[in-house]
């Protein structure tokens, strides 16, 4: 029995480098020139053979899972492998079918051989033992197997090769003696060929966990979501079951992405008339926060934070209600607005932004301690003053009105509403400028933290710190910073009293941080209860575990995957230096935001999502189900912009290696049509052969008169006309097709200024050199492209014009 996933992991010709050699004349496969084999053999002498490292993939290019159900014929994988109960039905029911058609011809049924070769798909490095870590070169109709092992099957089952696959030349080899059937199906790394890839510690002891790298950096992948965002502050979901995703640029529009991943091409919301902006690097004003209301679906109400300016001299920050229109549910009303709150901001940093809504159904407002260094303000400070609104956690009830006239209530248990000296509003205080703050899901299964409320606390000249939020919590500003004093005299206050924070770390690592979240989604069970985090300075990012026994946080460092471990198709292992937030969607997955130039003028932002390389979840178990989208305007659809981390291999594999085979079925349907055709009546075959004579007459002159129309553009236009088109030229036209944005790279050499604080200025050159050389790989490509679209319309047509004379002959 047949299926289409067995057609596609089991395609006409052989994937590894001996059984490519061995395919069949239906191969598409060209020998290399002389010139190409020395590239080719230089290339592999430059590089150092590396000991194997745990990197597990599947045959559809995605890392391994712990199975469901349990596996009832490949039963050695079901703790962990790449089959799930319906691969594994399919596989058993293969295995019986060769069983019956082996028993039927008289031979050894071979039978427990035959299953451990069947059951090497469902291995968690399947890809290694078919040779697929390369999604664009064949995949192996059988696996890779060490020289002891496969001599033991080739005396005992060489008889069922034939049913194994259809590759005549692994046939007829399993016919000839051990040794030349061995050698074609043996892998180059041996560390990876079956039966070594179970006894290989290095390979098992780890087997399913995050990838560390030698410092113990566990290593993480991307994908890229979006891009082409004027610094863009914020993604949010509204919770109503449509997985849109809500992007907000700091010049204050707000942009709905689609669950397939387009963009609507009208904005949500469009309040840059009213925004505070400025094209400065590292201005803090602007769109800074928004949040749905927790029955959003039904009320359509949402709150938006933002810088506005009065009189062209004082500034503020503004907290305001909005409606979705009730015509479009992708459009806000722009007339619903209604101011909630407005607060003076003395300077131009510290301007917090963050709005969230607790589990309690209160509205969160976070604000900074007003700006400047050191919280010049009053005796104390903002941030330390309960009567002030500055350097606080807020709440609100946004559900009701007060008696005296506010468009909110002030929750009954506030932890200041008796205190004369205090504003009711405060929640918490002690804050220096709060920038990202999320609420915790808690476990999925036992719930365990959920509500919690995580921060991300600016510093001022050395620390950086985490916070978890408490009722009537202090949190040291401006006598501490971190876990140290900054004003010794608030500091050795007995009365301080003050929260310390769960994590702090110093300006050796970062300047800027930007909170982040628990990671609580589906698709990768490692990281789950992992709190994720970056740095906008330093471009780190970092990740905090909690020992649930003592409450204690450690810290975990995170980086980028190497290129082999990110070699799954659309991943990628870089990212934007300046890291502007972090978000989640409505599945819980995790993504965050960064920038390449922190300019709110400047469409350098992009969205990446997080991905681990070592360990998913089943497929099918995250799966979700959105609500339909009504959309009455255009969408967008994505174009990635960044090069993956295979994109590089593709580039350079295309010269030498063959394109993946289609699948069985086509290939059968193409021998149909093929035999069919050289079956034709003579009188049919000079017809065919005429029509194709025709077709080339027709390209040739339609190629004539190309040039022709060239030449009658205006002289600024006009461009000389050749036939014989070089590389040289492609890359000339390559370069001018490059977005400008990715030729202007002389900005990214300026310096930067802090986002938060006017520290020192940071260069951040290596991002311009990034874009640099992704101009170049996208130029090379093209080139490559038009170079081989060239050569291949050129020998479609020899071979057409040789067939035409041949069936003139006949």
């Amino acid at each position: 029995m047949t299926s289409t996933r067995d057609a596609a992991l089991h395609p006409s010709g052989a994937g590894c480098a001996f059984l490519r050699t061995a395919a069949g004349p239906s191969s598409p496969i060209k020998t290399p020139s002389l010139s190409q084999f020395i590239l080719i053999v230089s290339v592999m002498l430059l590089v150092p053979v590396q000991p194997a490292s745990a990197h597990p993939q599947c045959l559809d290019f995605e890392p391994p899972f712990k199975p469901v159900w349990h596996l009832e014929f490949c039963t050695q994988y079901e703790e962990f492998g790449c089959c799930d109960q319906k691969t594994d039905n399919v596989i058993a029911e293969r295995y019986w079918d060769i069983i019956e058609q082996v028993e039927v011809a008289g031979h050894d049924l071979c039978e427990d051989m035959l299953k451990e070769m069947m059951c090497q798909e469902c291995s968690p490095y399947a890809a290694h033992l078919y040779d697929a870590e390369d999604p664009y070169t064949p995949v192996r109709e059988l696996p890779g197997l060490c020289f002891g092992y496969c001599s033991e099957f080739h005396s005992k089952c060489r008889h069922v090769v034939k049913y194994l696959t259809e590759n005549q030349r692994l046939k007829d080899a399993s016919e000839l003696d051990a040794s030349t059937f061995c050698s074609m199906v043996d892998l180059s790394d041996q560390d990876y060929c079956y039966p070594n890839v179970l006894k290989t510690p290095d390979l098992n002891s780890n087997l399913g966990q995050v990838v560390e790298d030698p410092r113990g950096c566990l290593q993480l992948c991307l994908t890229e979501v979006a891009n082409n965002l004027r610094n863009p502050v914020l993604m949010l979901h509204s919770s109503d079951d449509t997985h849109r995703m809500f992007i907000a640029e700091q010049v204050g529009f707000v942009w709905v992405y689609l669950h397939d991943g387009s963009r609507l091409e009208q904005p949500f919301l469009d309040m840059s008339g009213e925004v505070l902006t400025t094209p400065w690097l590292g201005d803090e004003r602007g769109f800074l926060g928004m949040a749905f209301h927790p029955k959003y679906r039904s009320n359509g109400r949402f709150f938006i934070y933002y810088s506005i300016q009065v009189n062209s001299k004082l500034d503020k920050v503004r907290i305001s209600e909005m409606k979705v229109s009730a015509y479009d549910m992708n459009v806000a009303d722009p007339y619903s607005e209604r101011v909630i709150l407005e607060i003076d901001e003395p300077a131009a940093n510290h301007n917090g932004g963050q709005l969230l809504f607790g589990l309690d159904g209160y509205l969160y407002i976070f604000t900074g301690d007003g700006g400047k260094a050191g919280d010049p303000f009053g005796k104390y400070g903002n941030a330390q003053n309960k009567s002030a609104l500055l350097g606080k956690a807020l709440r609100i009830d946004v559900d009701g009105r007060d008696p005296g006239g506010k468009p909110y209530r002030i929750p009954p248990d506030n932890p200041f509403c008796t205190d004369p000296d205090a504003r009711p509003e405060v929640f918490a205080y002690g804050v220096r400028n709060m920038w990202r703050c999320s609420v915790d899901r808690g476990d999925l299964v036992s719930r365990y933290g959920r509500g919690r409320i995580f921060c991300g606390d600016v510093g001022q000249n050395r620390y950086e710190e985490i916070d978890i939020i408490v009722k009537g919590g202090n949190y040291g500003w401006r006598a501490k910073e971190g876990f140290e004093c900054y004003d010794m005299k608030l500091c050795h206050n007995p009365s301080l009293n003050d929260v310390l924070p769960i994590f702090a770390y110093s300006h050796h690592v970062g300047k800027s941080v930007t909170g982040g979240y628990v990671y609580r989604g589906c698709e990768s069970p490692n990281l789950n209860g992992l709190y994720i985090f970056g740095d906008f300075m330093s471009g780190r990012i970092m990740a905090l575990e909690e020992d649930k026994s003592t409450g204690a946080w450690k810290e975990k460092s995170v980086c980028m995957g190497t290129k082999k471990t990110c070699s799954f198709p659309g991943l990628i292992n870089h990212h934007h230096k300046f890291i502007i937030s972090f978000a989640e969607d409505e599945a819980g997955e995790l993504y965050f935001l960064a920038t390449a130039y922190p300019s709110a003028m400047s469409p350098m932002g992009t969205v990446f999502k997080f991905m681990d390389p070592s360990r998913r979840a089943p497929p099918g178990k995250c799966r979700q189900k959105p609500l339909p989208v009504k959309v009455r305007g255009k969408k967008v659809p994505f174009m990635p912009r960044e090069p993956t981390a295979t994109a590089v291999t593709v580039s350079m594999s295309d010269t030498v290696k063959p394109k993946r085979k289609l699948l069985d079925v086509k290939a059968k349907e193409e021998k149909k049509k093929k035999k069919k055709k050289n079956n034709l009546k003579p009188w049919r075959k000079n017809k065919v052969a005429n029509k194709q004579a025709a077709n080339v007459q027709m390209k040739r002159n339609t190629l004539k008169q190309k040039p022709k129309k060239q030449s009658q553009k205006p002289d600024g236009d006009r461009i000389k006309p050749k036939t014989n088109q070089t590389a040289t030229e492609g890359v000339k036209r390559n370069v001018l097709k490059t977005p400008k944005s990715l030729r202007n790279n002389t900005i990214h050499t300026r310096k930067v200024p802090q986002r938060k604080d006017a520290r020192e200025p940071t260069r951040h050159g290596k991002n311009s050199v990034k874009l640099r050389e992704y101009g170049a790989f996208v130029n090379e490509t093209k080139t490559n492209l038009n170079v081989k679209t060239n050569r291949t319309t050129q020998n479609k047509l020899q071979v057409k014009n040789k067939r035409a004379k041949h069936d003139k002959a006949l």
